[in-house]
């Protein structure tokens, strides 16, 4: 997979890419990561990338022309399929799915916005997606494209052991099941003993049960978009009689 970000400060990425996963993708080949400096496709003596709104506003641009010669420029050079991404606040939110199906793009041309965001004509010539990592507003585009790299980064072939993937949150539309480790007992709390028992049927379906729980109780509203089967319904129903929840819808 190859990745071309687009962005005004790309020295921001320097030990993004020296550690973790996104190195290891690197070292493996799966993963190429190209920058593009904006300010490099400017045509004024100072380099200037922005400029104010008209209409008026409290903040600036980016303009047209430098963005367009840069998105055009990592497209001739790639020369394989690809597909243009915009972060910004105002796009669809980012979720599971996304990430797995931006991982099977040949191709990803992140645009990080700063200031007011970009001239919304290059929304209309040249960005194919535009989307967001959560309700809230960060200084940079540069952040967001970090995570949205290390999210489709972990879906990329032998870099996360496909048993780790499946028992992470959202993977398969749930929350995962509560976690522990050594010593068994602490402050008086001790690990479930189904954990304890080695017997793998009854844990998996206690790890079911308690994820299914966990997103009823914390994200309702992923339960909602997922049909759950006939088990799943059973091990549902036994977490809410047995925490005292069946009161609730």
């Amino acid at each position: 997979m190859l990745i071309s970000i687009i962005s005004l400060l790309p020295e921001i990425f320097d030990s993004f890419t020296e550690y973790g996963i996104i190195r290891r993708a690197i070292e493996k080949k799966v993963l190429s990561i190209n920058f593009i400096n904006i300010r490099n496709f400017t045509k004024n003596n100072y380099h200037s990338i922005d400029d104010k709104p008209y209409g008026g506003g409290s903040s600036m641009v980016i303009k047209f022309d430098p963005v367009y010669r840069a998105v055009s420029y990592a497209k001739k050079n790639a020369k394989i399929r690809t597909k243009v991404i915009y972060l910004s606040p105002q796009g669809k939110k980012i979720n599971q799915y996304d990430i797995n199906r931006i991982s099977n793009t040949e191709h990803i041309i992140i645009l990080c916005g700063r200031y007011k965001g970009i001239d919304e004509r290059l929304l209309i010539k040249v960005v194919d997606e535009e989307l967001s990592i959560g309700d809230y507003i960060i200084s940079n585009g540069e952040l967001a494209a970090m995570i949205l790299i290390d999210a489709v980064c972990r879906m990329l072939p032998n870099i996360i052991k496909y048993e780790s993937l499946i028992d992470n949150s959202f993977y398969n539309g749930l929350l995962s099941y509560p976690q522990y480790t050594r010593p068994k007992i602490v402050e008086n709390m001790s690990v479930p003993s189904v954990l304890l028992s080695g017997n793998h049927s009854e844990i998996n379906k206690w790890k079911l049960k308690q994820s299914l729980g966990r997103t009823f109780i914390r994200r309702p509203d992923l339960l909602s978009k997922i049909t759950l089967s006939d088990e799943q319904k059973k091990l549902l129903l036994e977490f809410k009689k047995e925490n005292n929840l069946m009161y609730y819808k």
